[in-house]
């Protein structure tokens, strides 16, 4: 049987060819000794096709369009990562004072816009929705606001769409929040529809952004992403995030992402528990 025939070892020349590819198609830089990962994931689908060498299978992948669909099945084995609501609770909490801060002062100009980029199966972007959410109603205004979330992984999304999660996923979301924002679904939890509604997913390539219509944010969350790109690429991505932040619009990112970037549209947050920008007003 197909499914269980050994497959030869990935060769130096085809884990750099292989590797190469998954970078300058997504950023993210695979390290030598992740050679096995790359394997295990790539012979997966190749036995799913039946096929037995790396360098055909390749060509496959990079030949026109049928390469192009065969590349979003494979690119969603590859680029998936673990995460869960309020993965990092003190950024989240930020966007809540920040957003109850506008409240406050009368400053809303419009919708409170966000952009949770690389969201995998949605569990930021929600988060973020009910921490904004609760400003609203705690003020009791109409909740004017939106969470565009964008993944490079189709399959993500398609998950993180329907909004229903195993319980583990939602370890780090107090009793309170649990039972304002997830309603049983079977043996999992399901986001309600008013969270649901606020959150649009959307297919999107970080390394792509400047392609990507022109819509300036409130407040851009890029978490756990930076991390598995090149230096000269983190600054390249974040220099384009800040062309789409609106004046004050704040800039998230991982702690210790990036520690060598400047731009002199921004300036850091004085927090030691989260790695924040702000944009300035326009001069």
């Amino acid at each position: 049987m197909w499914s269980l025939r050994e497959l030869p070892e990935l060769s130096e020349d085809e884990f750099q060819r292989w590797s190469q590819l998954l970078e300058d198609r997504t950023g993210i830089q695979i390290a030598p000794h992740q050679r096995a990962f790359l394997q295990t994931q790539i012979g997966g689908r190749m036995r799913e096709l039946e096929c037995d060498s790396y360098s055909h299978y390749l060509t496959q992948v990079v030949d026109g369009l049928q390469g192009m669909v065969e590349w979003s099945i494979l690119v969603d084995r590859l680029v998936v990562k673990e995460t869960s609501f309020f993965r990092h609770r003190p950024s989240i909490e930020f966007v809540r004072r920040l957003v109850q801060s506008r409240i406050n002062n009368q400053a809303l100009n419009g919708s409170f816009d966000v952009w949770s980029v690389g969201c995998a199966t949605g569990e930021e972007p929600y988060a973020l929705a009910m921490a904004i959410n609760d400003c609203f109603e705690l003020a009791a205004l109409d909740p004017y606001f939106g969470v565009t979330a964008t993944d490079i992984s189709l399959q993500s999304l398609q998950k993180a769409r329907k909004g229903l999660y195993h319980p583990r996923k939602v370890e780090q979301v107090t009793r309170e929040e649990r039972a304002r924002y997830f309603i049983p679904a079977d043996k999992e939890l399901q986001v309600v529809e008013k969270i649901r509604d606020r959150v649009c997913f959307s297919h999107g390539n970080v390394l792509d952004v400047a392609r990507m219509p022109r819509v300036m944010m409130d407040v851009i969350f890029c978490q756990n992403l930076l991390i598995y790109f090149r230096r000269w690429r983190r600054r390249e991505v974040l220099n384009a995030l800040v062309d789409r932040l609106k004046p004050n619009g704040v800039l998230i990112v991982g702690l210790g992402e990036i520690t060598d970037w400047t731009n002199p549209k921004i300036k850091r947050v004085a927090d030691d528990e989260i790695q924040a920008y702000v944009r300035l007003p326009e001069a």
